[in-house]
């Protein structure tokens, strides 16, 4: 994948709004540490997009079709304000599949912006 597809931060429609879920992330990792499973950072991010008065649809349901028919469905970790799809990642970096994979529930959810959190295993 190259890399202007990743659009890493750039021309985002809503730079505040990521600035404020990227803030929460970063407080939940500081706070929790490397180490947990997605699902606690997942819980904890919550938390803390709630706390911080950021609306949020958590494990929003995405269906997914294929020439006209349902074929199955995706769960978004958040969707925010119902414009920015959140993932959250435990692991120890991001690779191209990730944008890949990130690009594809974009498409599906009908978005157009989204930022992925990476909640390192290790220090």
């Amino acid at each position: 994948m190259n890399q202007e597809s990743r659009k890493t931060g750039k021309n985002l429609r809503d730079s505040k709004l990521t600035e404020e879920i990227i803030a929460c992330a970063i407080r939940v990792h500081r706070a929790l540490g490397p180490g947990f499973l997605e699902s606690v950072y997942e819980e904890a991010l919550a938390v803390e997009l709630a706390l911080s008065g950021i609306q949020f649809i958590w494990q929003h349901p995405v269906p997914l079709f294929y020439r006209d028919h349902q074929v199955g469905e995706h769960r978004l970790d958040f969707l925010v304000e119902r414009k920015i799809v959140v993932e959250l990642k435990a692991i120890s970096q991001l690779e191209d599949i990730h944008f890949a994979i990130g690009r594809s529930y974009l498409k599906a959810a009908n978005l157009n912006d989204g930022c992925c959190s990476i909640l390192r295993l290790h220090r």
